[in-house]
């Protein structure tokens, strides 16, 4: 079986590169973790992977805007290494903290394959503070996404104060026609969340918590996957467990839709 390299970004203020390394490999992929500088000198390098995460965490400390030092600093020393690991198709994935560095470097949303201009914004929570939360979130059906194939919806932990999607109308329209918003928030019936809070934790436009470029090959969202490796992750498992016990029905058994989720992006990889 063709050998899947993950690259989990490393180093800065960066966090959840364990989490997101461990779900990779339960996702049957092998995951690396990389110091930023390592990219940087060229002691480990891009070519050897197949699929690159920038993870969540407070690089550098948010300091001048969540993702923004880690965009310039990355751009300024291997911006060419990374618009040429696009442009080989391979796969990259940026949560919380990764999906604010992905916006401003311009990987997200890419289009017309432009992959330099940033024209979405990921900014201050309209409710004034941190959030830490659980939330619903549904899919796209008609994204290009390759990591949500055959998921329908969600549930994830969202940990950010700087979560909410902007963008001009005319680009939100545009993300919406070409179906690159791929995940929204939603009320726990399923409903549009339709910015209410705090099922919308962040005012995002159009509920919108990740999206993608036209290819469907660059993924950016706010929730974190990772964080739903295991079924006992969920906060509601005690509850769920003690349903199970009294109606006598089994416990979901298999990988979670977080693993689910790296997964899709490993077998496309192995099978590219």
């Amino acid at each position: 079986m063709k050998p899947v390299n993950a690259l989990v970004l490393t180093g800065y203020g960066l966090n959840c590169d364990h989490e997101t390394a461990y779900a990779f490999e339960l996702a049957g992929g092998r995951a690396q973790r990389v110091h930023i500088n390592a990219l940087i000198d060229g002691s480990t390098r891009l070519d050897n992977f197949q699929l690159m995460v920038f993870i969540g965490g407070f690089s550098w400390g948010d300091d001048h805007g969540a993702g923004v030092i880690q965009a310039v600093h990355m751009k300024t020393h291997i911006g060419d290494k990374v618009l040429e690991f696009v442009e080989k198709g391979k796969l990259v994935v940026g949560i919380c903290n990764g999906f604010q560095t992905l916006v401003n470097l311009g990987l997200l949303p890419g289009f017309d394959r432009n992959y330099q201009v940033r024209s979405v914004a990921v900014t201050f929570n309209d409710c004034g503070n941190f959030r830490d939360q659980w939330v619903k979130l549904t899919v796209n059906p008609s994204t290009p996404c390759i990591f949500t194939r055959g998921i329908h919806e969600a549930e994830f932990p969202v940990r950010h104060g700087e979560g909410k999607l902007y963008a001009d109308p005319a680009t939100i329209d545009r993300l919406a026609s070409s179906n690159q918003i791929v995940l929204q928030y939603a009320l726990p019936d399923g409903r549009p969340a339709g910015g209410r809070f705090p099922y919308n934790p962040n005012g995002s436009l159009m509920d919108i918590a990740g999206i993608c470029d036209p290819s469907g090959r660059i993924f950016g969202l706010m929730p974190h996957p990772e964080a739903f490796h295991h079924w006992t992750n969920h906060p509601d498992w005690p509850r769920m467990k003690e349903m199970a016990k009294r109606q006598g029905i089994d416990l979901p058994v298999g990988p979670t839709v977080g693993v689910k989720l790296f997964k899709n992006a490993v077998d496309f990889a192995r099978q590219s």
